[in-house]
């Protein structure tokens, strides 16, 4: 007959496991205040201007499939 060992203990998660992180947002649920929902109509091309996107960022993009590649 095997002889088991006893289980190793996993130190926890230092921040957290998805139980504390339900908790924490439940607790906060109540401290969030939600606008009242406004229809938003389309806007203008050219009112969208000033985006600026870091070089590192386009090209690990570019380099991304297009979904459903």
């Amino acid at each position: 007959m095997t002889k088991l060992k006893a289980p190793v203990a996993v130190p926890a998660d230092v921040d957290g496991d998805l139980a504390t992180l339900r908790g924490d947002c439940a607790r906060m649920a109540g401290h969030w205040h939600v606008p009242d929902r406004t229809a938003s109509g389309p806007v203008s091309p050219s009112l969208i201007h000033g985006v600026e996107v870091p070089s590192k960022s386009a090209r690990l993009l570019d380099a991304m499939s297009d979904y459903g590649d």
